[in-house]
């Protein structure tokens, strides 16, 4: 690489890095414990628990379920109903005074499939503080494509350091640490070896980071694309005040798609589906196909199926990108090795902070220029 290529990237390196250090930095102390949330909520007795229920007990009707949670919380309405794979007992529900009312103002409530009962609300505690945190710094949407920015720049910053790494290391063997140099050469050398190490990893989290901080902005574009060609008869008419069982609804889609089961209910005017519709969005059961959602829309008076169709690919480069940007697909060891990669880059972002501290130090620092014999000889005269 010639001088003044690698000068262009030292600075580009330096200027993304510099950028965004703070912001990563935050993201990585938020996003620590959000890898082990669902350990940290048990422990902390925030985590949903089954209701006492009688030996053979069966599930009540979605209807049922529905109803009762409307019932603690008189004038909302439904917007969502989901249901958890790895906790089959829970029926997770989401209200509000209206389908277009703040997000913010969503009750969450769980309830026990078997006895409608409430056993928990979701979304609260501290983990709820480190999500806000780490996806919007509870500043919304605008906080979330900012957060996104800053993930794109710290995947410039990655970039960049990999073009850098073979011409500043290449007189080194691999992994080397001079300790017999200075402490910022040392320091140097371990930013470059973490950071080698970190690259992947880094890469496949930045990237859905960002892919999940624009993910509204992608809903948005299946809204205006397909949902609305499928919603097309049904442009003009009102929400439907009379909705169809909810139970029909789900079997219904279901019989649409052999060997799915339901994932959660959109009910009409919500932003997953169109106005006049439910979407019933159901997955498989392999650990890929868990997270890949199929929509299926049904009449929201009748219950019939009105199209069934996949997402689009951005979509479900979304959906993946969610469980993956928290090393959700392999259990505790996939976890594990999520939060020390997490450690290594924080390491990595601040041994960067202080090697550009230390440089700017040391050139704003006075040379120290050799007297020559004639000063000497003038002085000791």
């Amino acid at each position: 690489m010639k001088a003044r290529t690698a000068r262009v990237w030292s600075v580009i390196h330096t200027l993304t890095s510099l950028i965004s250090t703070v912001f990563l930095l935050l993201l990585c102390l938020t996003g620590l414990p959000l890898i082990f949330h669902h350990e940290i909520d048990d422990v902390l007795g925030y985590s949903p628990q089954p209701d006492v229920r009688p030996a053979g007990a069966a599930k009540l009707s979605l209807d049922d379920i529905g109803r009762a949670a409307l019932a603690d919380h008189p004038g909302n309405v439904m917007l969502y109903m989901g249901w958890d794979k790895d906790e089959p007992w829970m029926v997770s529900t989401f209200t509000n005074k209206t389908v277009t009312s703040d997000p913010q103002t969503t009750v969450v409530k769980a309830l026990d499939a078997y006895t409608a009962k409430p056993v928990g609300l979701l979304g609260t505690g501290p983990m709820l503080v480190m999500l806000r945190l780490h996806t919007d710094m509870y500043l919304g949407l605008p906080g979330k494509w900012f957060m996104g920015l800053m993930g794109f720049v710290f995947m410039v910053a990655i970039v960049s350091g990999v073009v850098l790494y073979w011409p500043f290391t290449r007189r080194l063997n691999f992994a080397a640490i001079r300790k017999q140099k200075s402490r910022r050469v040392w320091w140097l050398d371990w930013h470059n070896l973490l950071g080698v190490v970190t690259v992947v990893w880094a890469l496949v989290v930045g990237g859905t980071g960002v892919l999940n901080a624009y993910a509204e902005l992608l809903l948005g574009v299946w809204q205006r694309n397909e949902l609305t060609a499928v919603a097309a008869p049904y442009a003009g008419q009102p929400t439907p005040t009379k909705l169809a069982s909810l139970d029909a609804v789900v079997r219904n889609a279901m019989t649409a798609t052999p060997g799915m089961e339901p994932a959660f209910i959109a009910f009409p005017g919500t932003p997953f589906t169109s106005t006049h519709h439910f979407a019933v969005f159901l997955r498989g059961d392999t650990p890929l196909t868990s997270r890949l959602v199929k929509p299926v829309l049904l009449d929201g008076e009748t219950g019939t199926v009105s199209s069934t169709s996949d997402l689009p690919l951005y979509l479900k480069a979304v959906l993946v990108s969610q469980p993956l940007h928290f090393g959700d697909y392999g259990g505790m060891p996939l976890k594990i090795i999520w939060a020390l990669l997490t450690v290594f880059t924080m390491i990595v972002l601040g041994s960067g902070l202080y090697l550009y501290i230390a440089r700017r130090r040391k050139q704003r620092r006075p040379a120290r220029v050799a007297p020559n014999a004639a000063a000497i000889a003038q002085a000791s005269s």
